[in-house]
């Protein structure tokens, strides 16, 4: 857009012709639409030079004497636009080389110097967005690291070395970027809010098995047992929690949206990275510190730094620090295993409510919502808009047999006129258009007269309207539609244009598609939140169809299930309490609760029937289990909240919102995993061994009769 103190100068005009002239030698770029191609036009029918007058006052006697061509071209005369057409299989990369050719277009088109120039549009909007999205993600993810060094020293203090999982698991995100290049999967706007997932995930498997080595190496004097005994228990037990992980993330795959595909596999490759960097650098490295501590070399580097203190008693590196948090979790167990029933009711009832409130959650789907309102790129195109109006469309292929039949243009002809008369359909723009302009308003009867007319209108104006002999174009200016109708609306908008061409039949032999980037968008973006509910239930058979293969045992396929869809239910109704509509980020987060939030769960059960085969009762061994590995989990549970949170720190809402949500869904799985999943599985594993009990007495009881009977 160019503005000024009066845009119709021949000096102007001719600036834009030069900048015209470079962008259509660029690569990419199909056309190039500004006053000044129609004034050579013009020009050309009246004088028979095909270039822009010399005097201003020829420029604008050609413009007003042109109202209806120049209408949309110059909405006043402190303003023009100059559109840039590119082709509609364009990649992303070659429209920001586009974009970067026209910014450097207009610096060597010698505008005048009283004249502004804004390179904006839409494409050119969410270019910016997606850049400043991604350049912001770094310093985000280095707020997150300090928020999680801190939780680790807050939360994780019973072991030592309490802050290596967190350079593991970035080992493991660089191992994941390898993985990426080689794999070919992209970053995207949604696939780069993985990072911080995998960070909360990775770190998991690094604290448990940091935190499985530490005490076994404080039962064990010999270092090879203890790391056997940590490889032999947590390995499988990670691994086999990452399994339903990646289960849970497989629903992923199933969207429509490449970009969710592509978040999907970033995922499951990254918490193989992050599993392998905490088995095999993560224990090795505590392994090679604690032998280093034994020698005492770490005693001397550190009394060269600070004075031994007097009568102070040495401590054992590998003496046990006192257990706060396993203490207080083995509390809260207890007390949630004697209020079994009340605990479990109120969270069934819980899931049920949310369940229901979720399905009136809305949706966000305006694109610039989802940035900061002051980003300039979204200011420039308020401007474009405020100025030359709403810039959506619908767009009408129709497909002919000739576009020169008058049959088939007048039937266009009336088709606009009727639409233009809906609400929100604020014109119409076609080649009918510019052949009544050209024709004194009618259409004419001929084949022969329309070509002929077709021969004067100029190939800029011409061009967007017909391709080749078969296909016209109609276009439906419906305002800013993404913004005022949201994707509900444009959908009806739609629906109502398909019924309307369904009832004013084009003439045989003619067929139309709607499409246009409204539509597109819409269901892209409805792809993306509408699938929600089918990933999830998707993702929750995935993993339970992986539990009981792997187990071949239904409650321990069950039990790390229940919470965590419970947890599903328990999000509707916080975004529902909140007012939180769902984004292309946060409608993921029904797969990713299950995935995070199952890996606890198989973790406490793993634990829980370890404790069991050593000999522990029911009640001894989930007790064992809170006291043991319950630190370990609040800790990556903590470390993981502290690092979504801050993303709450983003100036973009889209991610913002999606940290927030994270946070509290974060929150909800680790109050179901000590909470409920501890009464849950007391309850069913004692009912079953009851059972079990029962019909081994009943078998008993049979064989003794039967041998009486004898």
């Amino acid at each position: 857009m160019v503005e000024g103190n009066d845009v119709r100068s021949a000096k102007l005009m001719k600036a834009i012709d030069k900048l015209e002239y470079q962008l259509q030698s660029t690569e990419g770029v199909t056309s190039t639409t500004s006053p000044a191609s129609v004034i050579k036009q013009i020009n050309y029918q009246m004088t028979g030079r095909s270039s822009i007058p010399d005097t201003d006052a020829e420029v604008k006697a050609i413009i007003e004497g042109n109202p209806s061509i120049f209408g949309k071209l110059i909405p006043d005369n402190t303003h023009t636009v100059v559109s840039v057409g590119m082709s509609g299989s364009v990649t992303d990369d070659k429209k920001s080389e586009i974009l970067k050719a026209t910014q450097e277009a207009v610096k060597l088109s010698d505008f005048p110097p009283s004249y502004n120039i804004i390179v904006t549009g839409d494409p050119a909007f969410r270019i910016a967005m997606n850049t400043e999205m991604n350049s912001s993600m770094g310093p985000l993810l280095g707020l997150a690291a300090v928020f999680m060094l801190i939780v680790l020293g807050l939360v994780f203090g019973h072991v030592r070395w309490r802050w290596l999982p967190l350079p593991v698991v970035f080992l493991g995100v660089i191992f994941t970027f390898g993985a990426m290049g080689f794999l070919g999967i992209p970053l995207s706007m949604v696939s780069m809010s993985a990072f911080p997932v995998l960070i909360g995930l990775g770190i998991d498997y690094a604290i448990q098995f940091h935190n499985r080595i530490e005490e076994e190496l404080h039962k064990e004097e010999n270092k090879s047992k203890a790391i056997i005994r940590t490889v032999k228990h947590t390995g499988p037990a990670v691994l086999i929690a990452l399994t339903m992980t990646a289960l849970g993330f497989f629903s992923l795959f199933t969207s429509s949206v490449p970009m969710i595909r592509d978040f999907g596999k970033l995922l499951t490759v990254g918490i193989v990275m992050c599993y392998l960097a905490a088995l095999f650098v993560g224990v090795v490295t505590v392994s090679l510190f604690d032998s280093i501590s034994e020698r005492g070399m770490l005693k001397r580097l550190k009394s060269r730094f600070k004075p031994a203190k007097a009568n102070v008693e040495s401590i054992s590196p590998k003496k046990p620090k006192p257990r706060f948090i396993g203490d207080f979790l083995a509390k809260l167990t207890d007390f949630t295993i004697k209020y079994n029933v009340i605990v479990i009711g109120i969270a069934t009832m819980l899931c049920i409510v949310g369940l229901i409130a979720d399905e009136s959650v809305g949706v966000q789907t305006d694109v610039q919502s989802f940035v900061p309102q002051n980003m300039p790129a979204l200011l420039d195109l308020y401007h474009l808009k405020d100025i030359m109006g709403g810039t959506d469309e619908l767009d009408l292929i129709i497909k002919v047999n000739d576009n020169a039949d008058p049959n088939i243009l007048k039937w266009i002809d009336k088709f606009s006129e009727h639409e233009s008369r809906r609400a929100h359909i604020y014109s119409a723009s076609s080649i009918v258009t510019l052949l009544k302009q050209y024709n004194g308003g009618t259409i004419p009867d001929s084949r022969d007269e329309i070509e002929a007319i077709y021969g004067k209108i100029p190939e800029a104006q011409k061009s967007k309207y017909l391709y080749g002999k078969n296909m016209l174009l109609l276009t439906f200016n419906i305002g800013n539609a993404q913004k005022d109708l949201k994707i509900t609306g444009i959908q009806d908008l739609t629906n109502i244009v398909k019924q309307d061409i369904q009832w004013l039949q084009a003439p045989p032999g003619t067929s139309v598609t709607i499409t246009g980037s409204s539509v597109v968008y819409t269901e892209v973006i409805g792809a993306l939140t509408s699938g929600r509910i089918e990933m999830t239930y998707i993702g929750l058979f995935l993993v339970l169809g992986g539990l009981l293969i792997v187990y071949r045992d239904w409650l321990k396929a069950l039990v790390p299930i229940i919470p965590m869809f419970m947890v599903t239910g328990w999000s509707g109704l916080v975004m529902k309490s909140l007012n939180l509509d769902y984004n292309p980020m946060t409608a993921t987060l029904g797969a990713l609760i299950l995935g995070i939030g199952c890996e606890y769960s198989i973790l406490m059960m793993e634990r829980y029937f370890e404790e069991k085969d050593e000999g522990a009762s029911p009640l001894a061994a989930i007790h064992k289990t809170a006291a043991s590995i319950g630190a370990a989990l609040i800790a990556s549970g903590a470390t993981v909240v502290f690092g979504f949170a801050a993303l709450i720190a983003s100036p973009f809402p889209l991610t913002s919102n999606f940290g927030l949500v994270t946070v509290i869904d974060i929150l909800l799985v680790m109050v179901a995993t000590f909470t409920v999943f501890p009464p849950l599985i007391i309850v069913l594993d004692s009912w079953r061994g009851k059972k079990r009990g029962m019909q081994a007495t009943h078998k008993k009881a049979e064989n003794v009769i039967g041998a009486g009977i004898q």
